[in-house]
């Protein structure tokens, strides 16, 4: 090879590393757009106190808004005012229907000795019901699917009388089960209807 080959190589381009705010996962640049921007300024300014400066400091912001008028200010303070709170009342709203969700565990009688365990009310926990019924399986040695219930609502089952064993992985947050309180747990049990004579 002759040296003039040898100087045409491309040099490797190193990636560009970007920073993703931690509340919204925009760039800082674009938290603005989120709905939950004073959080974001107070983790960028612990975070990167110069990108802050950047973007937040009263320069930047004066020189972003000079071009409005005090009336359109004054609007966009309020529409951001008002996208704050109703991002936050959500997350309370959504804390609560968590919170109040039932999680219950039927042990279901399939013949005279045979047993199944369904397990209902998981997805409220942002829990994946296909992670949990395969680690249920390896868990017990045994099938487990996730099927929908008579109401329509996914649910998991377990084959074998092991209510009392998931009850215990429930509560110490085994495996993909993380996040489920102890409060939010019922075990009911219920038997097959005998066919008339």
């Amino acid at each position: 090879m002759s040296s003039s080959d040898q100087q045409l190589e491309p040099q490797a381009v190193r990636p560009l590393e970007v920073l993703y705010c931690q509340i919204c996962t925009f760039p800082p640049e674009y938290c603005e757009f989120g709905s939950s921007l004073t959080r974001c300024k107070e983790w960028l300014q612990g975070e990167s106190p110069q990108l802050f400066e950047k973007y937040y400091s009263d320069e930047a912001l004066q020189s972003k808004i000079g071009t409005l008028s005090l009336e359109a200010q004054a609007k966009l303070e309020k529409d951001t005012a008002k996208k704050e709170a109703k991002a936050e009342a959500k997350a309370d709203a959504a804390l609560k229907k968590k919170m109040a969700s039932q999680v219950s565990i039927k042990r279901i009688e399939r013949n005279k000795r045979k047993h199944v365990t369904a397990i209902h009310g998981l997805e409220a926990f942002d829990i994946d019901l296909k992670k949990a019924a395969k680690f249920l399986a390896q868990k017990f040695a045994t099938g487990a699917s996730v099927t929908k219930n008579a109401q329509g609502q996914d649910e998991i089952v377990v084959q074998g009388d092991v209510s009392d064993d998931v009850l215990e992985l429930l509560e110490g947050g085994a495996g993909p089960l993380k996040g489920v309180p102890a409060d939010n747990v019922v075990i009911v049990e219920e038997k097959k209807k005998k066919a008339a004579e």
